[in-house]
């Protein structure tokens, strides 16, 4: 990503932080078998500052959309204790195979990491962490379903596993339930962000637009631009 193209993805910028619509493949951190990462790429978003943004949260990898950047020390605590209260608001879209029992609906389950030999993945367990994703139908299709998913908590794959453990896996997910297709990507996007500014302001809300790679089945189960 050269940083002419990393910065046409800023959705939002101000005094204190950013927000990119950060690309789906690309992870934010460097890991061991991951070397090109967003991290390595961030003084392309200095916009004029000395420091160059820091992450204040993550998306996986293969996970597109609003991603919050901090642009200075101060401004990395109090987005931090933002993220940590859960006074930012996040909103997903995915497209899953097979549908919800209902319309809209809570799925409350605990969750915890474990690892293995061939590596680590997040399983439901009643003794994990607390975990709550809210979900809304938007749309469905031919055994497909557009859902809108609203997490209160943030754990690690939580939408993925909690999807996956209702009998609905996101489309293209190789970790926690079967693929129509080893070829399709996730079909998982962080389409919008709320984050209250204080001081009297009314919060902001951000949006990305849907990956080109979830366009075909979006629209399959009823989204149009």
């Amino acid at each position: 990503m050269t940083p002419q193209e990393l910065q046409a993805r800023v959705l939002y910028r101000d005094n204190t932080m950013l927000v990119i619509d950060k690309p789906a493949g690309l992870a934010v951190h460097p890991g061991p078998r991951t070397q090109e990462s967003l991290e390595r790429h961030l003084g392309a978003l200095r916009f004029g500052l000395r420091e160059a943004p820091r992450l204040v949260h993550r998306l996986d990898r293969d996970t597109s959309g609003c991603l919050v950047l901090a642009r200075h020390a101060k401004a990395v605590r109090r987005l931090g204790r933002l993220f940590a209260s859960a006074q930012v608001k996040k909103t997903y879209w995915a497209v899953v195979e097979g549908e919800p029992p209902a319309t809209e609906g809570v799925i409350d389950q605990p969750l915890a990491k474990i690892t293995r030999k061939d590596g680590w993945r997040v399983v439901p367990d009643p003794a994990g962490q607390h975990a709550v994703t809210r979900y809304r139908v938007l749309g469905a299709q031919g055994g497909s379903c557009w859902l809108e998913l609203r997490p209160e908590t943030g754990r690690t794959h939580q939408l993925r596993v909690h999807c996956a453990s209702a009998a609905m896996p996101v489309l293209g997910d190789p970790v926690y339930g079967p693929s129509t297709s080893p070829a399709t990507r996730l079909h998982l996007h962080a389409s919008s962000i709320t984050i209250p500014l204080g001081g009297g302001r009314a919060p902001i809300t951000i949006t990305a637009p849907p990956p080109a790679h979830m366009l075909r089945a979006l629209q399959a189960c009823g989204w149009s631009d």
